[in-house]
């Protein structure tokens, strides 16, 4: 089957070949961010996508769909032998439909959603202003201690008996420390609400043990298929038995039509990539890293939400160390010299969204490309050097002939023989 696009639409292969080149010039450091195999890329690049398959495996709206059953089966059982769930739903196109569906599931329209706050390291999905979860949710918010950058679960119990929802949602997008699960859902138990837990940034540590789950623990367990467990791009719901029937509706028809085959293909084909003995290395490998930057990065002085990670990134905070240094110029700044993060509001942080006053910088990609803890402790010295000095030409060009030796040491999509640093 030919794969070269250059015939048909020039421009559109010309860009796709320079992403290609871009992903492979510089390191992505993005928490959210990975590179999936080139196996996963073919499931997902097939001929699946040429099939509508509404409905669940067995019983679809549509003739032609033997093989997409044996697919959507495989992705099913591979994620409920790694998650431990009774039941999984691969269908969600993505993490944000997942909860979505989690809500319809579980919740009437003006119904009360306990969420944490997106400047406390929430997710838009959590019912963040200008959301349709907002739009159709009373939502209201926890925080984090400023003080510390941790939760204090005490304060979200104080916070649930206030507000009474009817639902919690715990997992978050930048909050680097492990999340006491059966204590949010002891929380949940005490007002009668449903207890959602969002690990979409986690899936690959959960897979493979490195995290603890709230799988059995949580009513539903929602998350992305990409991030650190580098599947199919897509989302999940899992649940016991009992909720089965209701998320799958709530799925379809209630939030999507019919699911993108070739991406449950590639979840499949990622999945199985993740039950192998070597994914337990890949993510126990993420997190030693992620440790190895927030120990270097402290070590240059820099100040860091919560005081380290236990997870795959650390959450820079710059207002006292480097006070005129926005996130967003930080931003800028790496990724002028071929390293990529993100600008990241902290707690208590007095900038939007769009400007913050920190970085999340994470290791799941550079993992991938075979980071180990002192190659990213010499990443940590080239984000430090150009966050101390965002200005200087002749830092900045040190810094990249650093990003392009570490590059051509971890190599993706091309040669795959890594050296050591």
């Amino acid at each position: 089957m030919p794969t070269d696009l250059s015939p048909v639409d020039g421009a559109l292969s010309d860009a796709l070949a320079a992403e290609r080149s871009r992903q492979r010039e510089t390191l992505s450091l993005i928490a959210s961010e990975n590179h999936a195999s080139e196996a996963v890329l073919a499931a997902q690049g097939s001929v699946l996508t040429n099939k509508y398959a509404e409905g669940d495996p067995g019983d679809r709206y549509y003739g032609g769909c033997e093989h997409a059953d044996t697919v959507e089966r495989l992705a099913r059982e591979r994620a409920r032998e790694l998650f431990g769930a009774d039941h999984a739903n691969v269908q969600p196109h993505s993490g944000t439909q997942a909860n979505l569906a989690a809500y319809q599931a579980l919740l009437d329209s003006g119904d009360t959603i306990l969420s944490l706050s997106m400047s406390h390291g929430g997710h838009l999905s959590h019912g963040q202003p200008y959301t349709m979860v907002d739009e159709h949710f009373e939502v209201s918010h926890y925080g984090v201690d400023e003080a510390t950058g941790r939760l204090d679960y005490d304060a979200v119990e104080a916070r649930a008996e206030a507000v009474d929802p009817d639902l919690i949602v715990s997992g978050y997008s930048a909050y680097p420390r492990q999340v006491d699960w059966e204590r949010v859902q002891t929380v949940a138990d005490a007002v009668d609400a449903y207890h959602v837990a969002d690990i979409a940034h986690l899936t690959g540590l959960l897979a493979a043990d490195v995290h603890p789950s709230p799988v059995g623990i949580a009513d539903l367990v929602t998350g992305s298929t990409h991030k650190t467990i580098r599947s199919g791009r897509g989302g999940m719901v899992l649940c016991d038995e009992a909720l089965a029937d209701a998320v799958d509706t709530a799925v379809m028809p209630g939030c999507q039509g019919g699911p993108l085959m070739h991406n449950v293909a590639g979840k499949a084909a990622g999945f199985a990539e993740a039950l192998t003995p070597e994914f337990e290395l890949y993510a126990r490998q993420i997190v030693d890293n992620a440790t190895a930057l927030a120990d270097r990065l402290g070590e240059r002085g820099f100040e860091l939400v919560s005081g380290g990670t236990d997870v795959h990134f650390v959450l820079v905070d710059l207002r006292e160390t480097h006070p005129d240094l926005t996130g967003e110029r930080a931003e800028a700044a790496l990724e002028s010299v071929g390293l990529v993060a993100n600008k990241q509001t902290v707690p208590g942080d007095h900038r939007s969204a769009t400007v913050g006053s920190g970085l999340r910088i994470g290791t799941p990609a550079v993992t991938t490309r075979g980071f180990d803890a002192t190659a990213t402790e010499r990443l940590a010295d080239a984000v430090a050097d150009v966050l101390d000095a965002p200005d200087d030409e002749a830092v900045a060009n040190e810094v990249a002939e650093t990003v392009a030796d570490l590059c051509s040491r971890f190599p993706v999509y091309g040669d795959t023989t890594a050296a050591s640093v």
